[in-house]
């Protein structure tokens, strides 16, 4: 049997589309089906959709047989369990390569907040204020200190081949380009990697085309 693994819907949902890519990335078959967000119990984790096939209330849930994996981060660790190249293999790489997803996956509130995932989006630039500025600048910070020691000649955080950290840090990408946040130079051949990578494009492909909106994100 394959492994099943629920989203929320592609236009919105960035912790759905990092584990997303990780399963593409590693080659493994396995089925996706989409769980529209919103409606009764949004926000609180209890929606009756979601609560069938998860645990936790929330998506991503890997359904492996009888097991339910309903954590992003955990789906990608179970899925570079079955694909070891999904992690650095040298071990000073892959220790950085975890501490920068585990970073994206509990971290960065503001910029969550304030610039939330709408692949379809395009906005004019705004002012961030100080919380989410500071979000910005750490994650050019981490992805310029990444590849300036890792990167070498390849266009990923770890040189040529795509790790975890590349696919948590794919959705931020998108977020700058929706909202128009100005990207340094050295980064920008690193956003335009992780934005023309032919995994997100599918996935970019499915949310544009999806017609539910969510009206508060489209307004923010």
């Amino acid at each position: 049997m394959k492994p099943l693994l629920y989203v929320g819907n592609q236009n919105y949902s960035s912790w759905s589309l990092r584990p997303w890519l990780v399963l593409r990335w590693s080659g493994l078959e396995f089925e996706t089906r989409v769980i529209p967000m919103g409606g009764d119990g949004y926000g609180s984790r209890s929606m009756p959709a979601i609560l069938s096939v998860s645990p936790s209330g929330t998506v991503p849930a890997l359904h492996l047989g009888s097991e339910v994996i309903s954590d992003s981060l955990a789906i990608s660790e179970w899925a570079a369990e079955q694909s070891p190249t999904l992690w650095p293999t040298d071990p000073t790489a892959r220790m950085h390569a975890r501490a920068a997803a585990c970073e994206m996956h509990s971290g960065f509130a503001a910029l969550r907040s304030k610039l939330p995932c709408n692949i379809r989006r395009r906005t004019e630039p705004r002012q961030l204020d100080a919380a989410t500025q500071h979000d910005v600048e750490r994650v050019f910070k981490l992805w310029s200190s990444l590849r300036t020691r890792f990167g070498g000649s390849g266009p990923f955080l770890f040189g040529a081949t795509k790790t975890i950290a590349d696919a948590f840090f794919t959705p931020v990408a998108t977020r700058f380009r929706t909202y128009g946040v100005p990207v340094p130079d050295e980064l920008a051949p690193y956003v335009h990697a992780l934005l023309n990578e032919p995994s997100f494009l599918e996935w970019e492909q499915a949310g544009v085309a999806e017609s539910w909106t969510m009206p508060i994100w489209d307004s923010v």
